[in-house]
Formats: structure tokens, C-alpha cells, sequence
């Protein structure tokens, strides 16, 4: 086996029922997050503590109520590449070529609730225009979010947490 092909991750299937209206998309999974087969594992990454601040749960909770609490609220969360070559964790380390991305024009067809994609950071933004949009009719409306990373430690906790707020429409 190559180190290329021992580099080659998947993302998970999308979480999302007929409430989504709300579509969160990450890059890839960190390899934390593809170790535990949950999205957003890594103990420092925000999203759990932002999620569970916005709509009122303890981010501690096990992972089947987490993701029960972001569907009753209307999140969907899925990746934008289905597969790419990435040694480690970093968004950075993506191999630009290798990017399979997920079917998202599909899962918008299936459910047309979705209103509003929120990208969790500027590389999940960059995949979804250079691969995803162009496959896109009509487009919802798409809003870029602070990663919620520890990579990105240049903002912290209370001004993403308000980002996040007002840019899911919550404020």
C-alpha cells in the first residue's frame, strides 16, 4: 500500500431527517472524529459546546442525544468531500485533486427544507464552491461560520458562539 492510499479518508453519511432546515457542512472529519466515527470527537473542537449552548443541552450528553437535539432543532450536519487524500487532521493537508465530494445537490432534492447551508470554516466554504455549487440549480442561501476547530484558536469560545447565534439565525 502506498502512503497516498493509507492517506485516503471518508467522511460519514449525512445526519439529517424532514425537520432539517438548517444544513451544516464540515471539510473531511478529523482523524479523532473518524476514530470515534462521530462528527466533531476531538475533545477541543467547539462544535458540541456551541451547539449545546444554542439550543439548550449539555454538550456532555451521549452522542444519540446530541445529534436528537439537533434534529429537533432543524441542523442537518454532513461533509463536503465524500473522500480525499489527507495525512493527519488538517484542513491544510488536503490534497486538492483528490477530492471526492459528497452528493449534497442530492440531499438537497431529498430534503427541500434546507434553507440555509452554514459552512464550519473557509475550507468547507472553498471545497463546496469549486466542487458542489457548480452541480447546484437552485441555490440556498450560504453563510461561512469561524471553524469551530482548535486549528482555529484565534477566536475564541463567546465570539464564535455569537457568530454562530446570529449567523443560524437564532438572535
Amino acid at each position: 500500500m502506498t502512503a497516498s492510499a493509507a492517506a485516503v479518508v471518508r467522511s460519514f453519511a449525512p445526519i439529517v431527517d424532514a425537520r432539517s432546515r438548517v444544513l451544516v457542512l464540515g471539510s473531511m472529519p478529523g482523524v479523532a472524529s473518524l476514530d470515534a466515527d462521530r462528527y466533531y470527537a476531538h475533545p477541543r473542537n467547539l462544535f458540541w459546546p456551541i451547539m449545546g449552548a444554542l439550543f439548550g443541552f449539555d454538550a456532555a450528553l451521549p452522542y444519540a442525544e446530541r445529534l436528537a437535539h439537533l434534529a429537533a432543532a432543524g441542523i442537518a450536519l454532513w461533509d463536503v468531500a465524500g473522500e480525499c487524500v489527507r495525512p493527519g487532521s488538517l484542513d491544510a493537508r488536503i490534497a486538492p485533486g483528490s477530492v471526492v465530494p459528497n452528493d449534497i445537490a442530492g440531499l438537497l432534492a431529498r430534503y427541500p427544507g434546507i434553507v440555509r447551508i452554514c459552512f464550519n470554516g473557509a475550507t468547507a466554504e472553498s471545497l463546496f464552491r469549486r466542487h458542489v455549487l457548480p452541480t447546484l440549480g437552485a441555490v440556498p442561501q450560504l453563510v461561512r461560520l469561524p471553524s469551530t476547530s482548535p486549528a482555529h484558536a484565534a477566536m475564541g469560545f463567546d465570539a464564535k458562539l455569537s457568530t454562530w447565534r446570529e449567523d443560524l439565525g437564532l438572535s
